[in-house]
């Protein structure tokens, strides 16, 4: 029976092997033709006719069949060399699934070969794999700076200090020990609603603050983590909020209950001041703690306005924007800046960047102009200046703004600086003109003192979603390092316009100015590599700033970053500022009228996956998001997240490595449980510390890390529940004395990066 039997399993082996071949060949073939027909490479469908030839010839049980797929083979390395040079994940991408696939055609002549020589090249194609590798993950050292003696040990401010540098001046855990850092205390808030938990905690006298994404304010034990107290202002909260973070501010002269204060606003536009130490609503402020933002907004529908990051408090005033549900009609709520007294709650002034010159709230019947540019980041102050430093956003609709205001023309996508007193325009700085890209600035401006030109100036960074970043004096807004004024590509969609040219920072490293090409699209395999091509020859792309139209385009970077929300931190002794970034695209195409149907407004603040962006009041709706394949994955090229060290006083890169492993990331959102360092999509901040540490988590791999700021060496890591999508914070406990980390590991959706109500503290262990 064996003798007869055999025979036919062979045949089927055989049969299988010739199917599989030539479905792939096929769908390389017509792929290629496609290709091809879009002025891309041959190469698809010259090796898809091979393929399919040696599943011909296998299948028929002819040999050369094997020697076939062999030389497409080394023709495709010939090719990929010539494509992409020694890029490991270029290569990787060309390679690794066609020589797989080469093990099965040519099983029956390797099998013969000896054991001994199978196991000399698989040792050589894991140290070939380990060098190049290495070789994509290499760093540059940077200038070592000097260690001081340990300063302040709290982090009362979102960014640590009012200008937002993410530095502290702890030295308890540093590059010799930071090794050792171990969980210390954990605490699950209970809420996971909304669209992430991304709070930065405070830490002020002994205890630390928090907010939940419905915006629960909790106070823990900085030692052990146990709540404190907690106050809950039943929020109806929109399904996409969050709340980024909290305030904290004292009164001058004041004792007992609310002299000092937990300062926060809500996702239902509510502006609220607890209490420090018993978490109580202070009487004095507002109507029983509490003031009303949606006074003088007009309609205001539930999620169409709210403070998203904490306020900034200057000079004895509460000042906050809010953010503006993105793309769904003309008209939504203003973009309004406005000052509260801190302690009273009382109104003191708004900016309004359609009447920049009024001040007051809107006379009854009347509103805040709508439709204004908004401010939903985290904001920056300078008590000596007396000066509030916003990043704003867009007038929505963010794709098509021939509908737009001069006051949001003029003020979008920019820096703006006002008087902390009285709401007066300083100065403003826009970092891209009439945009239709969704490239709203969202980071916190960093405030840092500088050394130009022999003498020491107050400077401001500010980081874009394009990785621009643009060095300015934040006394008058004037570029401190070169910024030219660059041709764009033109073409608006119809019934826009477009600005002939874009602001590109050229005297601070930019992340990054790379113009894609047909070559660098990616796949984990050739045939998802294949249709990204394709997809990229169909689009429209002519570099940094392509503008969106009718037929789908390419924008790079995507709205995601760059350098989102998250920004940048800054150790403002050795001048060094740490970037984590985004190497991600869009895919986007507006949709006339006509071809949207129906669709309508969001009717909850939420978003609604699968239907195009209403943008109502404008011709089109929107389709946009991630530019991936088939396979969920990102068709740009590895890595898709880095992490750079720049030198502030030189402005040359110190080092940069990428961010991240595919451990908690694969095809279709899986965990492929592969720490390949490939560098991953991220959202969120970094810190910084006086003992030379940069802590971040961000990545939509569930760590945390920590690296040597002044060499890039990569010092610990720790698992987290979920993406840490929020930033790090550090203190030192004044009851102990022990230094913590801490961070919320909240997790986000469209980075498949769990969900979790975790914050977690790490710190070094205990002496017994």
């Amino acid at each position: 029976m064996t003798a007869l039997t055999a025979p036919r399993m062979i045949d089927r082996r055989r049969i299988l092997l010739a199917c599989v071949l030539a479905a792939i060949g096929l769908y390389l073939v017509v792929g290629g033709g496609l290709l091809i027909a879009k002025g891309g490479s041959a190469y698809y469908l010259l090796a898809g006719a091979a393929v399919a030839g040696s599943g011909w010839l296998v299948g028929r049980g002819d040999r050369r069949g094997v020697w076939l797929y062999g030389a497409m083979l080394g023709a495709t390395l010939v090719w990929a060399l010539a494509e992409r040079g020694l890029a490991p994940y270029a290569l990787q991408s060309r390679l690794v699934a066609p020589v797989l696939l080469g093990l099965w055609v040519g099983w029956p002549y390797i099998g013969k070969v000896p054991a001994k020589w199978l196991i000399g090249v698989a040792i050589a194609i894991v140290v070939l794999a380990a060098l190049a590798l290495h070789r994509a993950n290499r760093i540059e050292t940077a200038p070592t700076g000097a260690f001081g003696p340990g300063g302040r040990g709290d982090w009362p401010h979102y960014g640590n200090d009012l200008g937002g540098t993410r530095f502290s001046q702890a030295t308890g855990i540093t590059p010799a020990n930071v090794g050792t850092l171990q969980p210390a205390w954990a605490f699950r808030t209970g809420d996971l609603a909304g669209m992430g938990f991304e709070a930065t905690p405070l830490m002020v006298g002994d205890a630390v603050y928090l907010c939940t994404p419905t915006n629960v304010i909790i106070a823990l034990d900085p030692d052990s983590g146990q709540r404190r107290w907690v106050y809950d202002p039943h929020t109806n909260a929109p399904p996409a909020g969050t709340c980024r973070g909290v305030s904290h501010v004292g009164v001058a002269g004041a004792t007992g209950p609310c002299s000092t204060r937990i300062v926060t606003a809500t996702t239902d536009a509510r502006l609220i001041a607890l209490d420090a130490a018993t978490g109580q609503p202070c009487a004095g402020f507002g109507i029983n703690g509490t003031v009303d933002l949606k006074t003088g907004m007009g309609d205001v529908r539930k999620g169409y306005y709210y403070v998203s990051s904490p306020p900034a408090i200057v000079r004895g005033n509460i000042i906050l924007g809010g953010w503006v549900l993105d793309g769904q009609e003309v008209g939504e709520p203003s973009g309004v800046i406005r000052a509260f007294d801190a302690v009273t709650g009382r109104f003191a002034w708004a900016w309004d960047m359609d009447r920049p010159d009024v001040h007051t709230e809107p006379a009854p019947g009347q509103t805040y102009s709508r439709g204004t540019a908004n401010s939903w980041g985290p904001i920056a102050g300078d008590e000596a200046l007396g000066l509030v430093y916003l990043p704003t956003g867009n007038s929505t609709p963010d794709y098509w703004g021939a509908h737009r205001s001069r006051g949001s023309e003029r003020y979008s996508s920019s820096v703006v600086a006002l008087d902390a007193a009285t709401g007066s325009l300083r100065w403003s700085y826009q970092t891209v003109h009439h945009d239709v890209w969704d490239y709203d600035v969202a980071a916190q401006p960093s405030l840092v003192d500088l050394p130009i030109g022999g003498k020491t100036i107050p400077a401001l960074v500010q980081a874009t979603k394009r990785g621009q970043v643009f060095l300015l004096d934040r006394r008058t807004g004037r570029p401190l390092a070169v910024v030219e004024e660059r041709a764009v590509p033109q073409g608006p969609a119809p019934g826009d316009r477009l600005s002939p040219t874009q602001p590109f920072s050229t005297g601070v490293p930019a992340f990054d100015n790379r113009v894609l090409t047909e070559s660098a699209m990616w796949g984990a395999t050739p045939l998802d590599q294949l249709w990204c091509r394709i997809k990229f020859r169909q689009a429209r792309y002519e570099g940094p700033m392509t503008p969106p139209g009718v037929k789908p385009t390419i924008t790079y970077p995507s709205y995601l970053g760059g350098i989102n929300w998250g920004g940048v931190a800054i150790d403002p002794e050795r001048r060094l500022m740490v970037v984590n970034w985004n190497r991600v695209a869009n895919y986007t195409r507006l949709v006339p009228r006509s071809e949207a149907g129906d669709v309508k407004a969001s009717a909850d603040g939420g978003i609604h996956v699968g239907q195009p962006v209403p943008q109502i009041g404008t011709p089109f709706a929107l389709f946009t998001g991630a530019f991936l394949s088939p396979l969920d994955m990102p068709c740009t090229e590895p890595p898709f997240g880095k992490i750079t060290v720049v030198d502030l006083a030189t402005r040359k890169t110190v080092w940069e490595r990428p961010l991240g492993t595919s451990q908690d990331s694969g095809p279709f959102g899986t965990r492929s449980l592969l720490p390949i360092p490939m560098g991953v999509p991220n959202t969120g901040g970094s810190m910084t510390t006086r003992s030379g540490l940069v802590f971040v988590a961000a990545t939509q791999e569930r760590a945390i890390r920590a690296f040597d700021i002044r060499s890039g060496a990569k010092l610990w890591q720790a698992g987290l529940p979920a993406g840490g999508h929020a930033t790090p914070i550090t203190y030192v406990s004044p009851r102990t004395g022990r230094q913590y980390v801490v961070i919320a590991a909240g997790g986000n959706a469209p980075l498949h990066s769990g969900a979790s109500d975790h914050v977690i503290a790490f710190a070094l262990p205990q002496a017994h």
